[in-house]
């Protein structure tokens, strides 16, 4: 994990062993500790064993340090000094708990300002991160901020603490935390950081995160690539009804600009006149003949039917329109005002397709009343009212895609240019 090695290679470089002649402590000890009287027996072994943690042979600075501690009557500064260097080959051994005993043993011997205490404490939880002891290093890391410390690096470390022990509420806390202290300095937020906000809110499924960190992704840095991003990952939620909404998706595919293939245009388009919606459907094989995907090569010919059949579809739809109105007004719920509504928003006449759509929500016992409401926000939106299109959107709290259409729609209109 590259956060970690640098929070590591960081704590090891801060190890300034400064014994002139005296063996005092190691990594940050203040020097009056370090000119605390030791005597010869116990220095001599400390100075020995300080040469081996410079020299990297961190294994062997914890057993000559064995040594010092065998001479008897030691005292309190006699025993800081050991543990002051047992600090710092315990962090060159990967060994936490040992580097827990001895930050425990001088900040008890109160040898370590709070500045110091923060710089073990960081040496520590990252210590204990790259042995992928997470719940300690979740520990560490949050006993670090809680008394005072402000380190970037030490932010990377908490989160991916966070993240290997599930803590994904933290994380979102944390996260959005940061995001609003960008915004109030008036810095945009690093996409890094808006990206790992929507992993740990998809990971946690909290509805609410996810559409912050998607709206402020798509707000900040948009683009087709970030948009296809987006789209591509609602068809993984567990929620997400995706044979339901695949017409949907591609709308949303469409209009924010990730139709690629000639294959995008004739699905969409057939799937929009299976569902009631030729004029629809002839809009999007035109998109595809005018972007210069459909019509090319041996396949052109198959794209000039399709392009036919979407004629004759909205043919047979026009001739059947007063008995479908008729039909309409004589059920007893109002679903199928909803599919009247959206087909003639897409045919043009968005006025009665509104007025439609409303007929059927007020009419009521619909199979999907959030589905009519994202619809309605949709055939406002191609009637070109924007704002009356959001304002519907915003009401749309379906659980099973519904409202993560309804909140991209939302996105998409604010940002289109």
């Amino acid at each position: 994990m590259k956060t970690l090695k640098t929070v590591v290679a960081v704590a090891v470089g801060a190890l300034a062993l400064s014994l002139n002649g005296a063996p005092g402590a190691a990594f940050g000890i203040s020097q009056a500790a370090a000119q605390e009287s030791v005597r010869k027996e116990v220095g001599t072994p400390l100075t020995e064993a300080s040469k081996f943690v410079k020299a990297g042979k961190y294994r062997e600075a914890l057993a000559k340090l064995r040594d010092a501690e065998a001479v008897g009557g030691r005292t309190a500064a006699e025993n800081n000094a050991i543990e002051g260097v047992r600090f710092s080959a315990a962090m060159g051994a990967n060994d936490p708990d040992t580097m827990v005993r001895s930050f425990d043993a001088l900040k008890g011997a109160g040898k370590l300002s709070q500045s110091q205490q923060l710089q073990y404490m960081e040496a520590i939880a990252g210590t204990y991160l790259r042995n992928r002891d997470s719940n300690k290093a979740l520990t560490w890391a949050q006993r670090y901020f809680k008394e005072g410390g402000n380190s970037a690096t030490m932010k990377q470390v908490l989160q991916n603490a966070q993240f290997a022990t599930g803590d994904m509420s933290g994380a979102i806390k944390d996260t959005l935390e940061e995001i609003a202290a960008d915004e109030k300095a008036g810095h945009t937020p690093p996409k890094d950081k808006l990206n790992l906000l929507l992993y740990a809110a998809q990971k946690k499924g909290d509805a609410n995160a996810e559409g912050i960190a998607t709206e402020k992704l798509l707000n900040y840095y948009p683009d087709p690539k970030l948009w296809a991003q987006i789209l591509g990952s609602l068809p993984q939620k567990k929620s997400f009804d995706n044979n339901r909404f695949q017409l949907d998706l591609y709308r949303l595919r469409l209009a924010t600009g990730n139709m690629r293939e000639a294959n995008d245009y004739m699905e969409m388009a057939q799937l929009a006149a299976q569902a009631g919606y030729p004029e629809e459907g002839k809009q999007v094989v035109d998109k595809g003949f005018a972007a210069g995907v459909l019509g090319q090569g041996a396949e052109g010919a198959r794209h000039k039917r399709l392009a036919d059949l979407m004629i004759k579809k909205i043919a047979e739809a026009k001739a059947g329109a007063a008995a479908n109105e008729k039909a309409a007004q004589d059920a007893k719920d109002g679903n199928d005002f909803v599919k009247l509504g959206l087909a003639n928003a897409f045919g043009g006449n968005a006025k009665k397709g509104i007025d439609q759509l409303e007929q059927g929500i007020a009419k009521g016992n619909l199979k999907r009343p959030e589905d009519a409401k994202l619809y309605l926000g949709l055939a406002h939106y191609l009637a070109g009212d924007t704002a009356k299109a959001q304002g519907v959107w915003k009401t749309v709290k379906g659980t099973d895609g519904s409202a993560d259409l309804a909140r991209l729609w939302i996105i998409q209109s604010r940002t289109k240019h």
